[in-house]
């Protein structure tokens, strides 16, 4: 038997030495976890009962190694994405990772977007976008972990697609891949939440291995962390004005060229030039949005971020990541795209500027509604 024991809500090695470090558990509670069968570590324990986080230290390297390996097995990889965040959720140079397995693409949190749109033209749009991205999935399936919504289907098409082999999970930080899993232990086995899971990058340390009746398992490997995603500059209060949990509410606001609008104060889009149009938000519900002057913006922005224009909240704003401005020319219906956070769709040709932390992505995109 292996001695190295292991929590099952991130998978990373059990130790009682070193309190500051990786995997400790207080001797008491390792003993308890042995006899209930339940052994988590005590930064997973705090976070399943308090909602309590701690900062981690696991180093791209680990998670290039993981990676490595999944390229050197024969096996099913179910690449997770979020819909609502698809470039922010694109693991850079998977197809070259993967070499040669099958890819099972799965867009999650499909509960996000609007009722309106429908499932047809979101997985259409999910096969180009990846195609742009060199992969080739063989099948893809929309999901929403959170509601249950086609974890069955998700089961079956798994388990037509693996022909018998292991399977990999994979996927960045905040697509939601280990609510998915959990999603998946319990329609099979009925067990809830064994996997910790949270809003915070990176909860998942070292794959966990969930085994299969015919002695193959499914990996959950940790979540890639993607630097550029906007979860990394926010915290757990203002998280949750940007993380939406139920169905987006879009938000047209009619812009003359000349004008701002201010994403709380994570964000800003300038209408520099065209005709008067509106322009649909497509972010959390919780989020304020105020349009102003282009003419005396910056000045405005630096008086009420923090105040006004929230999160972040006063006393993050002072470190908060200065804006950075991206132009764009329009020329057909597009979204520009703030990474992670949401997106505003252009209806009309124009010329306009967004604005997102420093090191945080903006893009444009052909419109996905």
């Amino acid at each position: 038997m292996n001695d190295t024991l292991h929590c099952i809500g991130c998978g990373v090695a059990i130790q009682t030495t070193d309190k500051a470090g990786l995997g400790f558990t207080p001797q008491s509670a390792l003993d308890k976890g042995l006899e209930t069968g339940e052994l988590y570590c005590q930064r997973c324990f705090r976070l399943r009962h308090y909602n309590d986080i701690t900062d981690v230290s696991n180093s791209d390297d680990e998670f290039l190694r993981l990676l490595h390996e999944v390229g050197d097995s024969d096996a099913l990889v179910v690449n997770v994405v979020d819909i609502f965040d698809f470039n922010g959720s694109i693991i850079p140079g998977l197809p070259r990772f993967v070499s040669g397995n099958d890819v099972l693409l799965v867009g999650n949190k499909k509960d996000i977007l609007p009722k309106s749109v429908k499932d047809g033209k979101v997985t259409q749009w999910l096969t180009e976008r990846s195609h742009e991205e060199g992969i080739r999935p063989v099948d893809v399936l929309l999901t929403s972990a959170q509601n249950n919504y086609a974890i069955k289907e998700l089961i079956a098409k798994i388990d037509h697609y693996r022909k018998g082999r292991d399977v990999y999970v994979v996927g960045v930080t905040n697509v939601g891949k280990s609510t998915l899993i959990n999603t998946i232990i319990q329609e099979i086995t009925g067990d809830k939440d064994v996997i910790t899971t949270s809003r915070f990058p990176g909860t998942t340390l070292d794959k966990i291995e969930i085994p299969l009746d015919d002695g193959s398992y499914i990996y959950d490997t940790p979540g890639i962390i993607h630097r550029h995603q906007m979860a990394h500059y926010l915290s757990d209060k203002a998280l949750k004005l940007v993380t939406p949990k139920k169905e987006i509410k879009p938000k047209t606001y009619q812009l003359n060229p000349g004008q701002t609008l201010f994403l709380g104060g994570l964000a800003r889009f300038d209408y520099l030039s065209g005709e008067k149009q509106g322009f649909t938000a497509y972010l959390d519900n919780n989020l304020q949005l105020h349009r102003t002057k282009l003419a005396g913006a910056d000045a405005f922005y630096d008086k009420h971020v923090g105040g006004l224009l929230t999160p972040p909240a006063s006393k993050e704003a002072a470190e908060f990541p200065k804006l950075v401005k991206h132009d764009f020319t329009i020329n057909e219906k597009s979204d520009i795209v703030f990474s992670g956070l949401g997106w505003i769709r252009v209806g009309s040709a124009g010329k306009v500027s967004a604005w997102a932390p420093e090191g945080v992505a903006v893009l444009k995109r052909k419109a996905i509604i």
